[in-house]
């Protein structure tokens, strides 16, 4: 099933109830889903589109373009195949608190699932550990973004790859992650296998 929007900003019509918010921004069929923070630390604010308007998300930006993953990079970026949004879509006053953020993961989680991305990239040790704990096996209280940086880790019918915070990224960690994607695309990432042929009419069928 895909989903049909007539947007790429907000495609599912989320209000979020606070005054300044960024929807989550690209292609509601994505491949590739990026999942930051929060406006104050990737930026978006004035745009309504995440990674745009901060040196953080700019960077993340170039590299997922390096990579392929964006047509290109810009306010608003081409997107592609690629989903961009926030764990907590609100903008807010320094870091939200962990209320706020409880408040809002039920949006995140249902656009999160309706997207069904085939990659998850999270972006920080936040966004990292609540992939980790929806989408994955893995602890998400043992996370070491140093050592997760453009890895894949197995997940419940994802891939991730955690990316750590750009503003931290030396010149080896944006090529580690730029050839890492660009291998990624190289291989069968989707995972599908094609059922159509126990179905009437043989038609393709697509699982995970």
């Amino acid at each position: 099933m895909k989903n049909v929007a007539e947007s790429l900003s907000n495609p599912f019509g989320f209000d979020p109830g606070c005054d300044r918010f960024v929807p989550g921004y690209g292609d509601a069929n994505a491949h590739f889903h990026v999942v930051g923070d929060h406006p104050g630390v990737h930026g978006g604010v004035d745009s309504g589109i995440p990674f745009t308007g901060s040196e953080s998300g700019e960077r993340l930006q170039r590299a997922l373009a390096d990579a392929g993953l964006l047509d290109a990079a810009g306010s608003p970026p081409e997107v592609g195949k690629t989903y961009l949004s926030y764990l907590h879509m609100c903008g807010a006053d320094g870091t939200p608190s962990q209320t706020s953020y409880d408040d809002l993961e039920p949006l995140f989680d249902s656009e999160f699932r309706a997207i069904t991305a085939h990659v998850i990239l999270p972006v920080g040790e936040r966004a990292t550990r609540h992939v980790f704990s929806v989408a994955t096996a893995e602890s998400a209280d043992d996370v070491d973004m140093d050592d997760l940086h453009a890895t894949e880790v197995m997940g419940s019918g994802w891939l991730v790859y955690p990316i750590k915070e750009p503003m931290a990224w030396t010149d080896e960690d944006e090529t580690a992650l730029v050839d890492a994607l660009v291998a990624l695309q190289e291989t069968d990432y989707r995972r599908e296998a094609d059922l159509g042929r126990f179905g009437p009419t043989g038609e393709s069928y697509l699982v995970r």
